[in-house]
């Protein structure tokens, strides 16, 4: 039986802590969030800190972080030095050297670090790239997921916002995607940004777009855009080509753009080539509770039968990097050339 800290309560740790509540493995010693929250009647009963460092002192074996892209690195670090092993959102950290700082903590440590990838544990996903993987490359990646964002959901974007744009927030999952299917280190990248709304911050854009260039000839294009002003119209587009034809999700399905379920959501994958189209149907897909039962799940198995996760931490590092070369990009105006990112 694993002792489990969650840090930060909002919809991702909430969904989290709802995991661990009915996990047989799993006893949740404590919920932490800086301030009061509402909580589902599962998670009612169970002590509630507005202290990290005091969530700590109930001695956990494993901490989700959860909280604000700002806090990961620390909260996770302090994590691995108290004895736990560690599940943090994505991402990783604010910066590369801040993500090193955390993979190289887990190695000093011992400690088994998992990042939120939560599409890695999606079958329909996993199906995804290995038909990808199977026409061969150089790619071509066409990704994006704009959300139509009002009311409280805009609120909480605009709260992301203030540390983390939307091309690193949502990004990481789908670079993680195109750098699983190419297996190519990143070369260089070059963004495009803009600030559509005068309730963010001066130095801060809610749309944004990159494209970048592996070392296997690969090209990726990525777009990511939040609030209330963003279309509803092919807000969803995955979309990968190879010389020997193309792997796509088909629109069917998808909901709105702000439906969290639909972020995930697969519906069918129609694979073309040459001689013809194959429509793979996958109509039962889980939803979000049912993924974020998966990763913590596997975190659990993790630190069980002593996975290596080097690999993982290894890809939270590069995808992160690429996320944060089109950040620095869209904010000089200059492409940015990427070294080596793998630790």
């Amino acid at each position: 039986m694993k002792r489990v800290l969650i840090a930060g309560l909002g919809n991702m740790g909430l969904s989290h802590a709802l995991a661990y509540h009915n996990h047989p493995d799993a006893e949740i010693v404590g919920l932490v969030n800086r301030s009061p929250v509402a909580l589902p009647e599962e998670l009612s009963g169970y002590p509630v800190f507005t202290s990290f460092d005091t969530g700590l002192e109930t001695n956990p074996d494993v901490v989700v972080v959860a909280t604000y892209s700002d806090s990961h690195a620390d909260y996770a670090c302090a994590a691995m030095d108290a004895g736990a092993h560690v599940f943090v959102e994505k991402p990783l950290a604010t910066n590369v050297a801040d993500a090193r700082r955390v993979v190289a903590k887990a190695r000093e440590t011992n400690r088994k670090l998992v990042v939120g990838y939560i599409l890695r544990h999606h079958p329909s996903w996993q199906r995804l790239i290995s038909e990808a993987q199977a026409l061969g490359g150089p790619f071509v990646f066409r990704l994006n997921l704009n959300q139509q964002s009002s009311g409280p959901q805009w609120e909480t974007h605009k709260a992301l916002m203030r540390t983390t744009s939307p091309i690193v927030d949502c990004g990481v999952h789908y670079v993680d995607v195109m750098c699983q299917i190419t297996d190519a280190e990143p070369e260089r990248v070059h963004g495009m940004g803009v600030r559509l709304s005068n309730e963010i911050a001066h130095d801060m854009y809610n749309y944004g777009q990159f494209q970048v260039v592996f070392k296997d000839g690969s090209v990726g294009w990525y777009e990511a855009g939040w609030g209330p002003m963003m279309s509803e119209t092919a807000f969803f587009v995955k979309d990968i080509v190879s010389p020997n034809g193309s792997v796509s999700i088909t629109e069917s399905n998808k909901g709105a753009s702000a439906d969290i379920d639909g972020h995930t959501k697969v519906g069918g994958i129609l694979v073309h080539k040459p001689d013809g189209d194959e429509l793979i149907e996958l109509p039962c897909e889980p939803g979000h509770q049912e993924l974020c039962d998966a990763e913590q799940a596997f975190v659990l198995k993790a630190v069980a039968e002593d996975i290596d996760l080097n690999r993982h931490m290894n890809d939270a590092v590069n995808s992160l990097a690429i996320c944060l070369a089109a950040d620095e990009s869209i904010r000089s105006g200059q492409t940015v050339f990427l070294k080596e990112t793998v630790l």
